[in-house]
């Protein structure tokens, strides 16, 4: 083996890992092609047809064409949103020497401190006070404050890996503020901006709470997660057809992660790197 013996657990875990990432997922898959009885008799085995029914059934039954369209619009916008507010204070405070530019990164970190929970009701009154109660709006502005903790810490470290010569010779060719902060820091954080991308991506994409909360259940305006319970019933839960609605809703999150994928990675081993 390249790496020798001693690699070998190492690797055993990585597969076990690996396996059991693809069991709930294989599980997901083989259900949505299943009624109730072939999914609670025999769990694992393989569908006797792949007919689209199920599917189908979801996307009418969830109204889950309009939830995805709406689930889209709030994730794009917010999604700028956050680059829009979050790209310009990390180059800001990267650029910062001062106590000034400390206490400011550090007022961002705190918001990790946050519990989800408790800024519910005042998020709640918020919305009632301006007007954006039930609207998607209020929630393109919301979910952007929820991500810029993380986002701007995020890009502050990749912008302060930048040599300041870099700045300096963009300078000295007459580039003004904004030019080096868009031809030279933008590009060259590329990997940190992919990595904010993706996973803010999860977290609109998934957010449920705030969504039920401040978008509430209108089939005109309810995003997919708000959509998805409303196929299960009291008097008996179509397994089947709610689990290829849950895949539906995961192609999207797929689409993303493999597109954002490579950057991340870059990411995250130049980070190693550094460290």
């Amino acid at each position: 083996m390249k790496f020798g013996r001693s690699w070998l657990p190492a690797h055993l875990l990585a597969w076990l890992y690996a396996a059991l990432l693809l069991v709930p997922l294989y599980y997901l898959l083989v259900s949505a092609f299943k009624t109730n009885d072939q999914i609670f008799g025999s769990p694992f085995a393989l569908p006797t047809s792949l007919s689209p029914h199920n599917f189908t059934e979801a996307f009418t039954s969830a109204d889950l064409g309009a939830a995805v369209v709406n689930s889209v619009l709030v994730t794009a916008l917010a999604l700028a949103l956050t680059l829009g507010l979050a790209i310009p204070a990390a180059f800001a405070l990267a650029r910062s020497d001062g106590r000034l530019g400390a206490f400011v990164e550090r007022v961002f970190s705190l918001g990790f401190l946050v519990p989800t929970f408790a800024a519910l009701f005042p998020t709640f009154l918020l919305a009632a006070s301006t007007g954006l109660f039930h609207t998607r709006a209020f929630m393109v502005l919301f979910l952007p404050a929820t991500a810029m903790p993380l986002s701007v810490v995020i890009l502050v470290q990749f912008m302060r890996t930048i040599p300041r010569e870099m700045e300096e010779a963009a300078r000295m060719d007459g580039a003004s503020t904004f030019a080096v902060l868009r031809h030279v820091y933008t590009p060259m954080c590329m990997p940190g901006i992919a990595t904010i991308l993706l996973l803010n991506f999860l977290t609109f994409w998934n957010e449920y709470l705030y969504s039920l909360v401040i978008i509430g259940p209108d089939p005109g305006l309810r995003t997919v997660q708000v959509a998805l319970p409303t196929l299960k019933s009291l008097t008996g839960t179509d397994y089947g057809i709610l689990t290829a609605g849950t895949v539906l809703t995961l192609v999207p999150v797929w689409a993303v992660y493999t597109v954002l994928q490579k950057r991340m990675q870059q990411a995250l081993v130049s980070g190693a790197v550094k460290m």
